[in-house]
């Protein structure tokens, strides 16, 4: 009974990664141990408020917005300089931005695989190149609207986040291969 419980509870792409991605990769790579397969870390996601320095309230929105994406409460972020030229001054709210790990993190690659990304308008993929060199991925998606969270109607201001996947991966090639098997839709 409780392992039936615990199946139930499992995310989907949690359980995929189980049973379908790690046979895959350790017979693309032959790795000789299971634990040597690399794995999503964690998922940053981080979203940049230019007009924050004028109102406040566009900051609270966003973080807002961003606490229906990821279903945890983000971190404000503040500005560590003050630039006169953009009327910027010290510890002013700029952003905010939320790390997810375990099962919020799986449970949000199901949904930015499967319902946001083919919202976003004139998807051509994801760009097969946006690896730093130690396996971690980053995407940037211009309209916050595209997750299904957000009601398009109480949206005063459109906004753009970075989503950053963190992977144990050693190389970008490894890394690459494990988010093509998570179902992520590079370009050709």
């Amino acid at each position: 009974m409780a392992e039936a419980q615990q199946a139930a509870l499992t995310p989907r792409m949690k359980k995929h990664y189980e049973d379908v991605v790690r046979p895959a990769m350790i017979k693309e790579f032959g790795y000789k141990n299971a634990m040597e397969v690399p794995t999503i870390e964690k998922i940053v996601i981080n979203m940049g408020v230019g007009e924050g320095t004028a109102d406040r309230k566009k900051v609270d929105n966003a973080a807002g917005d961003l606490a229906l994406i990821a279903g945890q409460k983000p971190v404000i972020t503040k500005s560590r300089l003050a630039i006169a030229g953009f009327k910027l001054r010290e510890n002013m709210p700029v952003g905010c931005k939320v790390t997810l790990r375990k099962t919020r993190m799986f449970e949000f690659v199901d949904r930015l695989v499967t319902i946001a990304l083919p919202r976003v308008r004139d998807f051509r993929g994801l760009n097969p190149k946006s690896f730093d060199g130690r396996g971690n991925f980053a995407l940037g998606i211009k309209e916050h609207i595209v997750f299904p969270e957000i009601n398009y109607d109480k949206v005063d201001q459109v906004l753009g986040m970075d989503v950053i996947v963190c992977t144990t991966a050693k190389s970008d090639d490894e890394a690459r291969a494990l988010l093509k098997h998570f179902n992520f839709p590079f370009r050709q």
